[in-house]
């Protein structure tokens, strides 16, 4: 009976806790480990399945600890959370992890591959770059008002603003000389944006995926290349319904005492 079933690990860079129960329920492992002890310890156990919560690194180690030949689930940090049964800590974290893996209904998180895992590197990078270009952008507009020169609030309205800028001798030499450069930066942020578009363009068309999902009304597709990459499997859900709402498209349910009452929106995750 002390054969271990399942696993509960809070991860974390150097240190890893473990909480671990057999078939009768009862703990037979509580222990914390580096990271080189921790790898050689599950080469060496029976396979068994084990929780992590997912974050960073979890579909690394999720892939890493399935080379070993068990079997690993990820779980959503909000789901894991009501399982704690005192103040945080890892040695909680983990036999939440453990107990939270034991209900039936638990949903999980799919195991992302590599390429995965570039893709959606991919999408993050440009949300990256647009915010970057978008702060350029009001600062190029914010500081050329303070010399008079005002501009619309589209990025199409940035060139001429400059230009205009460097046409003007009401500014001093000096911020003629900091707009050039913020127009530098403008112009690297275009051009690297340019370039991820193009990788987009790309990865959109050689997945078969994306390509249906773009012909649904209103998926461009960024939002194809999103959804191919981090839907979970359609048999997850019972329903549209529900998977409108792991994507966040449904109402806030306030409901109690047979009364439904229903608040804004969840936000997209």
């Amino acid at each position: 009976m002390d054969e271990i079933k399942r696993i509960g690990m809070d991860t974390s860079k150097h240190v890893f806790q473990l909480h671990g129960v057999n078939a009768a329920e009862q703990r037979v492992l509580r222990k914390r480990f580096t990271r080189k002890a921790m790898e050689e310890f599950f080469a060496k156990l029976s396979p068994c399945v084990i929780a992590i919560e997912a974050c960073g690194a979890s579909h690394h180690w999720a892939r890493k600890l399935g080379s070993f030949g068990h079997e690993v689930k990820l779980i959503a940090p909000q789901h894991v959370k009501p399982y704690v049964k005192r103040g945080k800590n890892d040695a909680a974290d983990a036999e939440a992890l453990c107990e939270a893996m034991s209900r039936p209904t638990m949903r999980y998180v799919p195991v992302k591959s590599p390429d995965q895992q570039a893709a959606l590197m991919l999408i993050t990078v440009r949300d990256r770059l647009i915010h970057t270009r978008t702060q350029l952008s009001n600062a190029i507009r914010g500081h050329a008002s303070e010399f008079g020169i005002t501009a619309a609030r589209r990025f199409a309205h940035v060139g001429p603003l400059l230009e205009r800028i460097f046409r003007d001798t009401a500014p001093p030499d000096l911020a003629h000389w900091l707009f050039a450069r913020l127009g530098v930066a403008y112009a690297e942020q275009e051009t690297r944006l340019d370039e991820i578009d193009t990788e987009l363009a790309a990865l959109h068309k050689a997945d078969e995926r994306s390509r249906r999902l773009e012909k649904i009304p209103g998926v461009g597709p960024i939002g194809a290349v999103l959804l191919s990459m981090k839907a979970p499997a359609p048999e997850q859900f019972r329903s549209g319904r529900d998977f409108a709402a792991w994507l966040g498209l449904t109402p806030k349910d306030h409901s109690t005492g047979g009364k439904v009452r229903l608040g804004g929106y969840y936000p997209r995750r």
